[in-house]
């Protein structure tokens, strides 16, 4: 079983999140209340919608991480998934990525909304 697959089969488990179609196309996403929450691109790479206020929040420990991208102008940020620790990050990622969508209308369309995958920006696979 591939990282994402152990992540997603973790991610199921949670209450809030629902399998989805994603607004990208490639993939599978995770939605809560509409807003899309995760996506994931390939066996190895997601990408987490945590909302720009919770990057700007975040940064310092977000960019001190070799598992992460964060796309300038992107309200996603992108995670390698290599190992079992990298799925603990993601799931940490889903987590405030819940609470930042906490209150949103669902299906409310931002200008962030595109994931890193559809501005052509995912790291290396």
């Amino acid at each position: 079983m591939t990282t994402g697959s152990r992540a997603m089969t973790r991610l199921a488990d949670w209450p809030d999140l629902v399998e989805a179609r994603p607004s990208c196309g490639t993939g599978r996403a995770l939605r809560c209340d509409g807003a899309e929450i995760a996506h994931f691109h390939s066996a190895r790479l997601a990408d987490v919608h945590l909302s720009a206020p919770a990057i700007w929040r975040l940064r310092a420990d977000l960019k001190g991480s070799t598992a992460l991208r964060l796309v300038p102008g992107s309200a996603w940020v992108t995670v390698r998934l290599e190992c079992e620790s990298d799925i603990d990050l993601l799931l940490t990622l889903v987590s405030v990525a819940l609470k930042a969508h906490q209150g949103s209308v669902a299906g409310d369309p931002a200008p962030s909304a595109r994931c890193n995958e559809s501005r052509g920006a995912a790291i290396a696979r």
